[in-house]
């Protein structure tokens, strides 16, 4: 039997138009959306195998190392994707993507004046396991300057894009670190409604922390209901 989805609580989410992060207004919708009848392929699909996953997608300290180590500080990001009631979503895809340890991206619109780093590839994925889990091994992003505004910086952060078992399951977000200075700064984190911002804060564990080799931080991961984890940048 399908299983019905529950409307999201879009009042925790950032607005489609948001004055402070400018480019919104460039992308975000002036109509209102037209309902669509879910299809079965949404409820029904994608479907991710194994098969698809190289051994060192989800480790980015190795899968674009060259000759040498990768620079900065590497950290463990781990955590569990979850359904609205709480229950682990098994075989999710998650995706990530981030800028070097000097905030850069290898990107040919990325031209701001830091050092590219070449054993640094800055994207990895892997599947959740039957409890939901992930776990990604990389380097810690750092800030960068973007056109916003004067004196623009961008807090440390590492972008997700997951998939559930159905369409409607689909997320795309940002993952911040506890303590940065410059989330009360940023009009991207900032959007998001008060009660909400922290669910984009990942918490540092040291559980999770392996001795001598990297620091470990938790970010679970809701795909839908009144605890979701929040779109990057609207819905």
């Amino acid at each position: 039997m399908t299983r019905v989805l529950r409307p999201r609580d879009w009042s925790s989410h950032p607005a489609y138009i948001d004055a402070g992060y400018r480019s919104t207004a460039l992308r975000g919708p002036t109509k209102p959306l037209i309902p669509v009848k879910a299809a079965l392929s949404s409820l029904a699909g994608p479907v991710f195998g194994h098969e698809s996953l190289g051994p060192l997608d989800h480790d980015l300290t190795q899968n674009g190392r060259k000759d040498a180590e990768p620079l900065g500080e590497r950290i463990i990001v781990t955590g569990r994707v979850l359904d609205e009631d709480g229950r682990p979503v098994p075989g999710a895809l998650i995706e990530i993507w981030q800028a070097n340890a000097a905030g850069r991206y290898i990107h040919k619109v990325d031209q701001h004046q830091a050092p590219l780093d070449p054993n640094f590839y800055g994207a990895g994925r892997c599947l959740s396991d039957a409890d939901g889990r992930y776990r990604f091994l990389t380097i810690k992003p750092g800030a960068y300057p973007w056109g916003n505004h004067f004196n623009a910086w961008r807090p440390n952060h590492i972008h997700f894009s997951l998939f559930g078992h159905q369409f409607a399951t689909r997320l795309v977000t940002q993952m911040y670190f506890p303590g940065d200075p410059l989330l009360m700064l940023d009009p991207i984190y900032q959007g998001v409604p008060e009660t909400a911002r922290e669910r984009m804060v990942a918490r540092f564990s040291i559980d999770e922390t392996e001795e001598g080799y990297a620091l470990g931080y938790v970010f679970d991961i809701v795909l839908r209901g009144a605890a979701e984890t929040l779109f990057e940048a609207g819905r």
